[in-house]
């Protein structure tokens, strides 16, 4: 599904003016999302308007695909760049090159706070009734996406909402929902819209996985990942994509730039 947002960004470098770019997306909030009217939010969307705001040359068409889908479509040739992945995804075995780390983050696992329950909870986490995301990669699952192959190792539900996930967790029924995997940007922007919340969660002092999130480019495709660096070494110095990182209570991996004194 192609939506209509259209965004143009001056290159002068390996990309010829006026060159179509197809940008998948899928729902990864805060890190990117698409709401019910079609437009992308989240820090890719932040990400996307600021570029769009100082360059006029390249447009980029945003590609609507899903956690499960997102392979497949790449592979189909439905876009060329995908923002926020991890080689370690997925990415393999298909034809892309990488940028360097713009982001990292990590996955928590969270319980109901009850009376007695400890960190202890979690020491046998995958004996536990999981909540998670269909299409997403987790530690404890050794990053595989076979919804089929996970249900029969875990007692495990999917859903496509962290928001409905850690709604069954503070439902109170471990039948269905005991613990969720949840990322912590996630979970904090819940927190910081649902304060009284936090005295009802548990959360893992230890991360089911922390990761490092790149920009995917195919290869020999309209933009390669080094001129994608390039389109953002501006907001690396003097910044702004830190605001933006910062305002998603996300993290800057090592080796992203410090902005200029001012």
């Amino acid at each position: 599904m192609i939506l209509g947002l259209t965004l143009t960004l001056g290159v002068t470098t390996t990309v010829s003016a006026q060159t179509n770019i197809a940008v998948g997306v899928y729902n990864f909030p805060p890190v990117a999302s698409v709401n019910s009217e079609n437009k992308v939010e989240g820090l890719l969307g932040d990400l996307l308007r600021e570029l769009d705001s100082t360059n006029d040359k390249v447009t980029f068409q945003i590609v609507y695909t899903s956690p499960k889908r997102r392979h497949l479509d790449f592979h189909a040739g439905l876009y060329d760049v995908i923002f926020f992945e991890n080689p370690s995804w997925g990415w393999e075995n298909l034809p892309v090159n990488a940028t360097r780390p713009i982001l990292m983050d990590e996955d928590v696992y969270v319980a109901l706070n009850k009376p007695g329950r400890d960190q202890s909870f979690f020491d046998n986490v995958t004996e536990r009734q999981l909540v998670a995301i269909s299409g997403y990669h987790y530690g404890f699952a050794g990053l595989s996406t076979d919804n089929a192959e996970l249900e029969k190792r875990f007692n495990i539900e999917f859903s496509h909402s962290h928001s409905r996930n850690l709604d069954l967790i503070k439902a109170d029924r471990p039948s269905l929902a005991e613990v969720a995997v949840v990322s912590r940007s996630y979970l904090q922007s819940h927190l910081n819209d649902n304060p009284e919340d936090s005295d009802r969660f548990l959360v893992s002092d230890t991360p089911d996985q922390t990761y490092l999130l790149h920009i995917m480019a195919r290869d020999n495709g309209p933009i390669d990942a080094a001129t994608l660096e390039q389109l953002l070494s501006p907001l690396f110095k003097d910044g702004r994509y830190q605001q933006f990182v910062d305002k998603r209570d996300l993290q800057l991996p090592p080796g992203i730039p410090e902005p200029a004194a001012p």
